[in-house]
């Protein structure tokens, strides 16, 4: 396995153990605790955002909150960070980002003004304006959580449980890009494109959606690809093999990282969808328009298992009925 230079088992283990991976457990429990008693609400717990009925529209609503190491290894990056993944979120689920809102804890000056020309910075290059929010101006610690209000057709939203067998898989992402100098499990696209690239990349989404192009979707988020597309198997009851081979890559030896690095790296801009095989040259022909690589890397199944292969050699990754998967759901879905 000369390019990936590990074996197919030491690629499971290591998306099984990441960190990104092992800290979505705790989800599950969340969902047992919070019981949700409206019938507006469409979808909650698994999805990308909640779907709230607003007559033929859908309200999206997500919240993210930006990892420690990310705020200590450069408060610039987690303040952008803040603002692009909750973007992420919202197209994921085919909507239009509306507007966000913002709880900033701040121990330094320093800190508050690095991360607040982050938030600035990708808040004008998404054109998804901060309206509002919370300010803890003398905490210990320095954390940034934001939330997003998105909108979409109601009949137009990509679920995530929505996968079915016999779909192929699809990979979507910006492989221009570089891994980025202060994280080196991120891969920024973002910052090297113009306001008018990743606006179109995002706007795919919202066409796909529109037209009803895709089974299901998820942004590829902390957990990585592999566990991205585990977290999606699970909440849709299924499970999938993977051709580790036809997974996009950028060169790997010019940017210095391994395969099993890669497939763990959160990507500047990245979607795993589902879809019928007639869809696929017409998704693959919008999201190339913009500048991003598309690949089918392997079919949807009804084994319960993410199983990922090269050449002669296949290994699990998650067993859902067993293990629990990435968030532990259990039979949420």
């Amino acid at each position: 396995m000369a390019e990936y230079t590990c074996s197919t088992e030491q690629i499971a283990q290591a998306v099984r153990m990441y960190d990104g991976v092992r800290r979505k457990s705790e989800i599950g429990a969340m969902v047992r605790d919070l019981r949700i008693d409206s019938q507006e609400v469409i979808a909650s717990f698994g999805e990308d955002a909640a779907v709230i009925r607003n007559h033929n529209d859908a309200l999206l609503l997500a919240a993210d909150g930006i990892w420690s190491k990310l705020m200590d290894a450069d408060p610039y990056w987690a303040g952008y960070c803040s603002v692009l993944v909750n973007v992420h979120d919202i197209a994921a689920m085919g909507g239009k980002p509306l507007a966000m809102v913002d709880i900033f804890s701040i121990s330094d000056i320093t800190i508050r003004d690095l991360v607040i020309q982050g938030m600035h910075d990708a808040s004008r290059q998404f054109g998804v304006p901060i309206v509002g929010g919370h300010l803890h101006p003398d905490t210990p610690y320095s954390v940034i959580d934001v939330a997003i209000l998105g909108i979409a057709p109601i009949d137009g939203v990509i679920y995530s449980n929505t996968a079915q067998v016999g779909d192929t898989i699809l990979v979507a992402i910006d492989l221009h890009g570089r891994v980025h100098p202060s994280c080196v499990l991120n891969w920024d696209s973002a910052t090297l494109r113009s306001a008018e690239e990743v606006r179109s990349q995002i706007a795919v989404m919202q066409e796909i959606g529109t037209k009803k192009l895709v089974t299901a979707a998820k942004d590829i988020s902390n957990p990585g690809l592999l566990g991205t597309l585990g977290m999606l198997l699970e909440v849709s009851g299924k499970g999938a093999k993977v051709d580790l081979e036809k997974i996009p890559k950028p060169d790997l030896l010019a940017n210095n990282i391994s395969f099993d690095h890669w497939i763990r790296m959160y990507p500047g801009m990245g979607f795993i969808l589902t879809l019928k095989s007639e869809k696929i040259d017409l998704v693959k022909e919008l999201f190339e328009k913009t500048g991003m690589t598309v690949a089918p890397i392997g079919t949807v199944d009804n084994s319960n298992e993410l199983t990922i292969h090269y050449q002669n050699s296949s290994s699990r990754v998650f067993d859902f009925s067993k293990d629990g998967g990435v968030m532990h759901l259990g039979s949420y879905t």
